[in-house]
């Protein structure tokens, strides 16, 4: 029975296109349609430097992703997932080598032919994962990019990519929605640009007709992706970038686009360009919530930079003081040395909690430049039991109640009842200390009916944590995960009532932090060790500041001072 609830109160936030969509996916599996490809259309303009990407392929027959490096030497290693999981096999699809750069690429322009062409003969049409709908969308478009940075497709790869597009535009994925339909309509437009005649205006229209759907529901009013990942939301704004940059190579060269609304994305570039930056730490890369990692999407550097070469406005930098990202949940203090990211708003789209991870009223710190306080990031899609920790409330720096998640995250991409936030307060004293509070009923599906308050108080010098729990409950947990650089000092003792820890700065000279706690309000408190999850398929050591609350209104406190 709890499993069938829990199934039941998942399904009931999907949309019924996405039930239908499911069940069409199941039971329709369309034939290839292997007709000539359409004529080429005429370009205008030429094709503006995108952004680089790191080379997977070690040579033409080794691949490497989330550590993990397979030759693929045979047509059965596309698909072959009894050694690799199907994230790895994904990527392996992509393509994403053609946009790679310099040091980044291991293969030469003669090398990434020969593979363009060895993919076509070692995948038939509509057989194998590399068919399915995301990896034949990111592969249309880096084919087409390649094309138009100067690589010649042949008339095999030509035709491929006709093949590819009539396939797509049958599989559109209504069953998932979200960045996996846009980058359906992204692909769709690519080809119905790339290719002439009524066949490609016909991809085009279609193309434009879910982007301006999917836009208008996806970017949000302060520039965020609805996903709430900030990861995705790169991802999504290179998409977008990409688009600006195609529609000025084939301006003026068919009605659709001239009467699309190309003039529309620039102010959402630019809200999605605000967002990045106010979700990125001084370090230059994005803060891990919900599903993030380094070296998937863009660094928000080279898409600021590709943003400049397409004419966009540069985005001004976060200055002290509280930016809230109202639509998104999420708020920005910066206070001297300090900048603290923390998430107070829904886990994402309530029909699209794939993504979402369990971590409500959780934060981030960066001090002096460089992360001190860190969510655990994530590793995975694959396994069960880890992909379920990293999402859970304990990889955060949040309260966990009688060992339960804040949101019931289970399986790899499923959310039953999800935590909501309420009685959001943010303001600031004449003293300059930013406070910021918000409570969550994400427990109060527990026995106990137990609502979680926290209130941030941030100084120059200092950051005050107050949790509140009312309603019944047996045990509580409050967590800080330091980041990996972050190091316990030399003879703190296990009893004691303040830790103290050395942290890099961007200076290179140590500085000094301490998490201090009252005594008679908490029990158990202890450093241990943990993982942080900066990239897929990583693992780091860092330790885990985590104490059990004594009573129902508790404070931690954490202070620092820079070098001597």
């Amino acid at each position: 029975m709890p499993r069938l609830m829990r199934m039941l109160n998942t399904v009931r936030y999907l949309r019924p296109g996405q039930v239908l969509g499911r069940v069409w996916r199941n039971y329709s599996m369309p034939r290839p349609e292997l007709q000539p490809a359409p004529r080429l259309r005429a370009k205008v303009n030429g094709w503006t430097t995108s952004v680089s990407r790191q080379g997977r392929w070690n040579g033409p027959t080794q691949f490497s992703f989330a550590g993990q490096s397979l030759p693929v030497a045979t047509p059965a290693a596309w698909t072959d997932g009894s050694q690799a999981d199907a994230l790895w096999l994904y990527n392996l699809h992509y393509f994403d080598d053609l946009a790679a750069s310099g040091a980044g690429s291991q293969l030469s322009a003669d090398q990434c032919q020969q593979l363009v062409q060895r993919w076509i003969a070692e995948n038939p049409p509509g057989q194998g994962c590399g068919w399915d709908a995301y990896p034949t969308s990111l592969r249309i478009v880096n084919w087409i990019k390649w094309s138009l940075a100067g690589n010649p497709l042949s008339a095999a790869a030509q035709h491929s990519l006709a093949v590819q597009t009539r396939w797509l535009a049958r599989r559109l994925e209504f069953h998932l929605l979200g960045n996996h339909l846009l980058a359906n309509a992204k692909a769709l437009i690519f080809a119905g640009l790339h290719f002439d005649g009524p066949e490609a205006d016909g991809w085009l229209t279609r193309g434009l007709q879910l982007l301006t759907e999917q836009l208008a529901e996806q970017i949000l009013h302060d520039g965020g992706h609805f996903e709430l990942s900030p990861m995705y939301h790169a991802i999504v704004l290179e998409d977008l970038l990409d688009l600006s940059n195609l529609a000025h190579v084939y301006a003026g060269q068919c009605t659709q686009l001239a009467s699309a609304d190309v003039s529309g994305w620039q102010p959402l570039v630019n809200g999605m360009l605000r967002w990045l930056m106010t979700m990125s730490h001084p370090d230059g890369q994005i803060a891990f919530f919900n599903d993030a990692a380094f070296g998937i999407a863009a660094t928000p550097g080279k898409l600021c930079d590709y943003a400049r070469r397409l004419d966009f406005a540069a985005p001004a930098l976060p200055t002290e003081g509280i930016t809230h990202l109202e639509s998104s949940g999420y708020v920005r203090m910066q206070c001297g040395p300090a900048v603290l990211i923390a998430d107070i708003g829904r886990i994402g789209p309530d029909y699209l909690p794939g993504h979402a991870h369990a971590d409500t009223l959780t934060f981030e710190l960066s001090l002096f430049g460089r992360r001190a306080i860190v969510n655990s990031g994530t590793s995975t899609y694959h396994s069960p039991a880890e992909r379920q920790r990293q999402r859970g409330t304990a990889a955060h720096n949040t309260v966990e109640v009688d060992g339960q998640d804040s949101s019931e995250v289970w399986a790899q991409f499923r959310v039953a009842r999800r935590a909501y936030p309420r009685e959001i307060d943010l303001g600031a004293s004449p003293d300059g200390t930013l406070s910021l509070a918000c409570s969550h009923d994400g427990y109060r599906r527990l026995r106990g009916k137990v609502l979680h308050r926290r209130r941030w108080r941030l100084s120059a010098d200092r950051l005050v944590v107050a949790d509140s729990l009312s309603g019944q409950l047996q045990q509580a947990v409050a967590r800080l995960h330091l980041h990996p650089d972050v190091e316990a000092k030399a003879g703190a003792t296990a009893d004691a009532a303040s830790r103290e820890f050395r942290l890099p700065t961007a200076s290179g000279q140590p500085a000094q932090m301490t998490i201090e706690h009252d005594q008679t309000a908490y029990a158990q408190v202890q450093v241990l060790q943990d993982q942080w999850h900066p990239e897929f398929g990583g693992a780091i050591g860092n330790l885990c500041w985590q104490c059990e609350l004594q009573r129902p209104a508790n404070e931690i406190l954490v202070r620092w001072h820079g070098p001597s």
